[in-house]
């Protein structure tokens, strides 16, 4: 049994579960105790597994520390979670909840019901607010939860992975006056931490140590769990040539495979940047730092450094930390990297967090709040006991003054009425106002859905030999009524838009519609606003397989996209007005695709990619 002013924090990953044991110093600080870490298997088809794995794993690591049945904060990575970074309109703070709660629905992808959420302001410089929006499925972390729980631990503080890390990085440097980025290599995921002053923001790509495994097991035709294994017993980042000239021709092929699996993250990276500039008001990082299971790999730092041509070195989040004689200081020192979680988690309990996400179970919850009540369900039994001994005193004197209280009550009643209609008319303004608040703050949302959506293709199509010429949002698409490369869904751009006067709205008439009412002013119950779900891509190519590189690019909407999706409700024909959900095959988002260029210098192609998140158009 752990000693109750210990600290005690797990963090739980894709592929490696940590623990540690910590208390707080005499000057406030951390002292880490005790620690440890077990792997799981992170084969993509091996997830039916990975719960028990967990369960096994957290209970081993609490029976080497000796920390069973004790209460355990812990961290879950950042592929579970669900992050945005929301900016709002300059409001009062008693206000501010209740715009987030409508924020929180409007860029949650799932029924608010469905999730559990939290939210916290962040302090950054500028006019407008900006606060961090963190959810999960409340299914999802049911089942971590139950993990923890039959392991023979309590729940005590539910973080994310990111988060953690920016709190244990604030704390171990805080004079760094320069942009910086983290970058968390996991085994599934990527966290990529930017840090500049008191300005944060975190993305979440899926790019990580199975990414390389998938690489060498599809490359050499060897199962997940035997690519792994050559990775780690085996493997580095090939750097130049020359370097792999020196290697054995195995080792040198090896090294290879895994630079090609690592080339698309600076990618994402430089993406990740240009959006946190745009959108957020930030700088390019001029230091970078890396952490993670996935940092292990030799000359991954030479790596980045040649990819981002910055200063790269390894996080370190004991920093900061003092270290006991109960941890083995020649192991610490290899894996200190991989600690940044456990470390931001404790730093909540010794009150020196910037970030205080909690995403608490429902059953967490009832029992904090059960807990809480407790006292004084206590002390009103008391005063309930109490009072009955002088119930019949105060009885007798109450009836005589009854008549004289409710004489006053009613000329106070009397006198408040005059306030009454002014506080109504307020109460309708306030009413007003939040509808316009609304529909300046759907606008705005709106506005950077098109920005990522545009964005997206961008990156997506971009080749030398192929080029988008136009771009098109669709109103009411539905992909079975596509006939010859055209759909029945209406434009909601007018054909003549170049022409458009200045001041004057390009949309399409469609896009004005009105709900229908019948003769006697009645709203028609079957009318369904027109919404954009869709945009229809044209363009053309040029050199060899072009054909077939319109098709992968297309593709790649399907497998990582923010904004687009092959997935879509249409109309079942069989069950009247019902609707049922289908996913689009290829060739029903790539309706023109020409396969040769003929006698032309370029072939036409046209790709209608459903949106996930439908925009409606009303006046």
């Amino acid at each position: 049994m752990a000693d109750p002013q210990s600290i005690i924090t797990l963090n739980i990953g894709s592929q490696r579960v940590s623990m540690g044991l910590f208390s707080q110093s005499k000057d406030g600080g951390l002292i880490l105790k005790k620690y440890d870490t077990t792997t799981i298997l992170a084969d993509p088809a091996a997830d039916m597994t990975r719960l028990p794995q967990i369960r096994v794993a957290i209970a081993e690591l609490a029976s080497k520390l000796g920390v069973s049945k004790a209460k355990v904060d812990y961290a879950i990575s950042g592929q579970s979670v669900f992050t945005r970074f929301v900016k709002l309109p300059a409001l009062d703070s008693d206000n501010i909840e209740q715009l987030v709660t409508f924020e929180a629905q409007q860029h949650v992808p799932f029924p608010i019901n469905e999730v559990i959420w939290d939210w916290q302001k962040l302090d950054v410089p500028g006019a407008e607010q900006e606060v961090v929006l963190v959810a999960i499925k409340s299914d999802a972390l049911d089942e971590i939860n139950d993990c923890v729980f039959e392991a023979g631990m309590d729940t005590g503080s539910v973080d994310a992975a990111p988060m953690a890390l920016c709190n244990a990085f604030r704390m171990n440097y805080p004079d760094l006056d320069e942009p910086a980025l983290l970058i968390d290599i996991g085994a599934r995921t990527s966290n990529l931490i930017y840090m500049e002053g008191k300005r944060i923001f975190t993305r979440s790509i899926s790019i990580g140590g199975s990414t390389v495994t998938t690489a060498i097991a599809k490359e050499y035709n060897v199962p997940f769990t035997e690519a792994e294994s050559q990775k780690c017993t085996n493997g580095m980042v090939a750097l130049d040539t020359r370097h792999t000239s020196q290697m054995d021709e195995l080792t040198g092929a090896l090294a290879t495979c895994i630079r090609t699996a690592l080339n698309r993250m600076p990618a994402e990276i430089a993406r990740t940047t240009n959006y946190f500039r745009s959108q957020h008001g930030g700088n390019a990082p001029k230091r970078v730092f890396i952490s993670g299971g996935g940092s292990n790999l030799p000359n991954i730092v030479e790596f980045f450094q040649e990819k981002l041509r910055l200063p790269v070195e390894k996080f370190n989040p004991l920093k900061r930390v003092s270290v006991g004689q109960g941890v083995d200081v020649d192991r610490v020192s290899v894996e200190a990297h991989l600690l940044g979680e456990l470390v931001g988690l404790a730093l909540r309990h010794v009150g020196k967090a910037q970030l205080a996400i909690d995403l608490v179970p429902d059953v967490v919850q009832a029992k904090r709040d059960d807990a809480r009540r407790k006292p004084y369900l206590i002390g009103a039994a008391a005063i309930i006991i109490a009072s009955f001994g002088g119930l019949f005193a105060y009885q007798a004197s109450k009836s005589a003054s009854e008549e004289s209280q409710y004489k006053k009550a009613a000329k106070r009643v009397q006198e408040l009425e005059q306030f009454a209609r002014p506080i109504e008319s307020a109460t309708k303004n306030e009413e007003k106002i939040s509808e316009v608040v609304g529909k300046y703050l759907s606008a705005h949302d709106g506005q950077a859905y098109w920005l990522g959506a545009i964005n997206e293709v961008k990156t997506n199509f971009a080749d030398p030999y192929v080029w988008v010429v136009d771009f098109d949002p669709i109103v009411n698409y539905s992909p079975d009524e596509v006939k010859d490369g055209e759909v029945t869904g209406r434009s909601a751009i007018k054909d003549d838009f170049p022409k458009t006067e200045s001041g004057k709205s390009s949309m399409a008439s469609i896009a004005l519609a009105e709900p229908e009412f019948d003769s006697k002013g009645r709203r028609n119950r079957d009318y369904v606003a027109p919404m954009i779900n869709a945009v229809r891509i044209k363009g053309l190519w040029r050199g060899q397989n072009g054909s077939s590189k319109v098709n992968s690019m297309a593709e790649k909407f399907n497998q990582e996209s923010e904004y687009f999706t092959f997935t879509m409700e249409v109309k079942d024909g069989e069950r009247g007005n019902k609707t049922k959900t289908i996913t689009l095959p290829t060739n029903k988002v790539v309706v023109e695709n020409q396969t040769s260029l003929n006698d032309n210098y370029a072939a036409p192609f046209t790709v209608i990619l459903p949106l996930k998140q439908p925009i409606p158009l009303k006046k």
